[in-house]
């Protein structure tokens, strides 16, 4: 039997913070209380002394992309949740556009057997939609598979969902959840086949992106799923929002009261389109990361209530992909390492913007109540012990030798945050303390309450 003593932290749990301890028996939360520990700490197998720190649930994020199979050049399930629970994520749902794409049962079977091998954190993974295989759709085990993951705009592969009829089909029959991600296509291209008119003997920039795959394609497609959502009772989850028109979209309602809700990314909460003349195609993702004046407009609808979710579409390439021309580049960049540090960065300092209780209640509890997750996203006594402790004004600087991710590079290289996480515990086990990875520990599948 395991016993750990969590003692002396600042808890942030369920909209509040106190000081107080924890006691983790096996993978169960046996206690959470707001009194100072004391008895007799030698009946622990492990005391953590998190004085001066944030203990918090670990961080559920419901959009990665860890690219295996057949991307495993640029990550692994392996290396990218080495990653992550580095960075006090516990449980992570991962995308369907890898190669071949997980369209089918047997290649969903063979990421959850894949995972079972290699994950340090807990895992799911989206099905994804096409135009033609939603007769699997009665084949799925939803309390296991996260969502439906459909591509309303450009994907790789057989991914992209055009045909009217197909998306009839998706919105009124899916068994879960509908996760989408939201570009119109024939805005994108014709705006694509534009600029490259126009940088057709130049180098362009890639401060073009965000004109390319524009507010209004954005819109256009949102408004498009939520339209359909709304005709067939669809429970629908708009992924990493980009703009400030789509929240004219989104309720203000509790989580609880919603069948259509929205997720946004760090990275469309942290940069703006100034930051392409200095990061370039580092920070080129789809849909693309736009203008201040969105920035604030995302951040407001975070703290409103509009936006229920923050993820990281996490989704790593190499930095010789990243590094060629706007046109080829591909998008896409590493963000679960830092995703939690980025988004206390700004819930501190003199210009801050999001309160901690708020940042919990978004990358934790949200997750775990919008996907029905049993038992995770909360310090709650019998829940999993999923925790991650944060020490608090303790500089934590990005560079080459401490990123975990297998491409190697961040769109924060240089960066150097307040906080640091220092221990990441994953169903009662330490698999992050103090810089160092438990390889040995593997992760469980997260199951849903259908």
């Amino acid at each position: 039997m395991s016993k750990i003593l969590i003692k002396n932290g600042i808890i942030v749990n369920e909209g509040v913070q106190f000081d107080g301890h924890i006691i983790v028996k096996d993978n169960i939360i046996e206690r959470v209380s707001s009194d100072k520990y004391i008895g007799d700490e030698t009946i622990f197998s492990r005391v953590i002394d998190a004085n001066g720190s944030y203990v918090m649930p670990g961080v559920i994020d419901d959009q990665v992309h860890f690219r295996e199979p057949g991307l495993t050049y640029k990550a692994e399930i392996a290396t990218e949740s080495r990653a992550a629970v580095a960075g006090g994520i516990t449980s992570y749902m991962e995308m369907p556009n890898t190669n071949p794409p997980t369209t089918t049962i047997e290649a969903l079977n063979d990421k959850f057997n894949r995972a079972s091998e290699v994950s340090l954190a807990n895992y799911s993974f989206y099905f994804g939609a096409n135009n033609h295989n939603f007769n699997l759709f009665d084949k799925l085990d939803t309390s296991r598979v996260c969502g439906i993951k459909v591509f309303m705009g450009s994907s790789t592969g057989d991914m992209l969902v055009d045909k009217q009829e197909a998306l009839k089909v998706i919105f009124e029959t899916a068994p879960t959840l509908v996760a989408t991600h939201c570009e119109a296509e024939e805005v994108v291209k014709a705006n694509m086949a534009l600029y490259k008119s126009l940088y057709a003997d130049k180098n362009a920039p890639t401060s073009i992106h965000p004109l390319i795959r524009s507010a209004e394609a954005c819109y256009l497609s949102t408004a498009k799923a939520i339209e359909l959502a709304t005709k067939y009772g669809t429970k629908l989850h708009v992924l990493h929002l980009s703009t400030a028109r789509e929240m004219e979209l989104f309720s203000s309602a509790p989580l609880s009261e919603k069948s259509i809700t929205a997720e946004v990314c760090v990275h469309h909460l942290w940069f703006d389109d100034s930051d392409y003349e200095s990061k370039g195609n580092l920070i080129k993702w789809n849909p693309a990361i736009k203008t201040s004046d969105d920035r604030a407009a995302l951040r407001n609808a975070l703290i409103s209530g509009k936006i229920d979710i923050v993820a990281t579409d996490h989704a790593p390439h190499t930095l010789d992909e990243k590094m060629r021309g706007y046109f080829d580049a591909p998008s896409g960049g590493p963000l679960v390492q830092h995703s939690l540090l980025a988004m206390l960065q700004m819930g501190s300092g003199e210009n801050k913007v999001f309160e901690i209780v708020d940042i919990v209640k978004k990358m934790c509890h949200n997750p775990a109540d919008l996907y029905k997750v049993i038992k995770r996203g909360y310090l709650r006594e019998g829940y999993f012990a999923d925790i991650a402790i944060v020490k608090i004004g303790e500089d934590y600087s990005v560079n080459s030798s401490n990123i975990l991710s297998k491409c190697g590079w961040s769109p924060f290289d240089g960066y150097t945050f307040r906080n640091s996480v220092s221990h990441t515990l994953v169903n009662g086990n330490i698999v992050f303390e103090n810089g160092e990875i438990n390889n040995s520990y593997r992760g469980t599948e997260l199951k849903f309450y259908n």
